[in-house]
Formats: structure tokens, C-alpha cells, sequence
């Protein structure tokens, strides 16, 4: 599972991919979660993050989801019309 900080903004965003992005290649399993649970701080760069890990888990044939999303994260994913990417069926 790969597991995103309390604090999430532009500042972290660029080097949180790459990171993560290293652990999604890695990973042998084809379901790919992100535990979004600790996010206290973030803004709307968390979105750019988890859509980029979502196309390249489907680029491997992997499945993607996050868990625990914050409820306003949640609210801003609906805002930008994008809540339905962030679901396990998606695809």
C-alpha cells in the first residue's frame, strides 16, 4: 500500500510522486491502494498526485484505488469531477 503524509501540497507533490511512483513499479501485486487516511494539510496538487499514480497503475494492468479519504479531499475530488477515478472500479 502506499501511504500518503499528513501534509500534502505543491511544495511535496514533485518528489512524493517520483517516490511513490517508484514503490507503485515495484510493487508485483496488480492492486494498487493509496492510504490517503493521515492527510491533514493538503490543497488541490493531492489530485494532480493520485490521477498521475491512477494512469500509471493502469499503464502496468493494475487496479487503483485510495482509502480513507479525507471528506474534504472527497469534496474537492467531486468539485473537480473526478470522485469516480478514485474508486476501486474505475477504469
Amino acid at each position: 500500500m502506499l501511504v500518503l503524509p499528513a501534509e500534502l501540497t505543491n511544495l511535496q507533490a514533485t518528489a512524493l510522486l517520483q517516490q511513490l511512483g517508484e514503490q507503485l513499479r515495484s510493487q508485483s501485486e496488480g492492486d494498487v491502494a493509496v492510504d490517503a487516511s493521515a492527510l491533514e494539510r493538503f490543497d488541490s496538487s493531492v489530485l494532480a498526485l493520485l490521477l498521475q499514480l491512477r494512469r500509471d497503475a493502469l499503464a502496468l494492468s493494475k487496479t487503483f484505488s485510495v482509502k480513507g479519504l479525507p471528506s474534504r479531499l472527497r469534496d474537492l475530488a467531486g468539485l473537480y469531477g473526478v470522485a469516480e477515478l478514485l474508486t476501486p472500479n474505475a477504469g
